[in-house]
């Protein structure tokens, strides 16, 4: 039986991951998931890809509001009050308004970094569109509200590969047991509780893959980018995962089975 083997959602872009039980989702994705990212002053997004400092940060959501961690930094507080309505930001090639923080988060996030930037909430909606669903909004994500992968094919890489990937290298939303190695590529659609998820298209991996989700630090050899592209490369792009995107509101919770709707043709 497939089920809802973990639950993970990463409120600031690019960093730490945030392992969860049970998680309320709509359209554009987990609740807070990538809601909140780092910019350059004009605008263009930041990430791990050129910015591998930001996979030390933690953006928590707590009981009272929100707050930031760094390494050798205060920890930093903040509420949604603490932002207003700003110009347009990018992400690849989607250009959108967001909001910005007061002049304290911002000199925060810059001191961590080490160079001016911007720190963006994504606002009571969202502004961006889903890049094949126009119809769907998405937060501060590279393009679609989910990212789904399934146990078995990471099992599968790890044994290939002989050396064992944390998964969170891959930054999943979901994780499904109980089938086969890459049997997601086939699904059109899945019923978890009663959430409906669309499988778009599969995800096309980057360099982020090969640090070490906490530290940082990346592994030699290029892995596992290095072993995937021996077996799961489509022209140019090495891929792992599929693209998702929720249907409808609901609860996911670890444990839920999974039911296949609907298979690719």
């Amino acid at each position: 039986m497939l089920s809802l083997a973990a639950l993970y959602r990463y409120p600031l872009k690019s960093a730490q991951a945030e392992a969860l039980t049970h998680c309320s989702i709509a359209p554009i994705g987990l609740q807070y998931d990538r809601h909140w990212m780092l910019c350059t002053p004009d605008g263009q997004f930041l990430s791990a890809r050129t910015h591998p400092a930001l996979l030390q940060l933690r953006c928590e959501i707590t009981a009272t509001g929100f707050a930031l961690h760094a390494p050798d930094q205060a920890s930093q507080a903040f509420q949604l009050s603490d932002f207003s309505p700003m110009a347009q930001v990018t992400v690849w090639e989607s250009q959108f308004p967001a909001w910005q923080a007061n002049a304290a988060l911002n000199q925060w996030c810059s001191d961590y970094l080490g160079e001016p930037v911007l720190l963006c909430w994504i606002g009571p909606e969202s502004a961006r569109r889903t890049k094949r669903r126009p119809e769907v909004p998405v937060s501060f994500s590279d393009g679609y509200p989910l990212l789904l992968i399934g146990e078995g094919s990471w099992h599968e890489l790890n044994e290939r590969a002989g050396q064992q990937f944390d998964i969170l290298r891959f930054r999943p939303n979901l994780l499904i047991a109980g089938a086969e190695p890459f049997a997601e590529d086939r699904w059109q659609q899945i019923r978890i509780g009663e959430v409906l998820i669309d499988l778009v298209k599969p995800c096309e991996r980057c360099v982020i893959t090969t640090r070490d989700p906490v530290s940082g630090q990346m592994l030699p050899k290029g892995e596992p980018l290095r072993t995937l592209a021996k077996f799961r490369r489509a022209g140019s792009e090495v891929l792992f995962g599929q693209n998702a995107v929720p249907l409808n509101h609901g609860e996911l919770r670890v444990g839920q089975s999974v039911e296949i709707i609907s298979y690719k043709e």
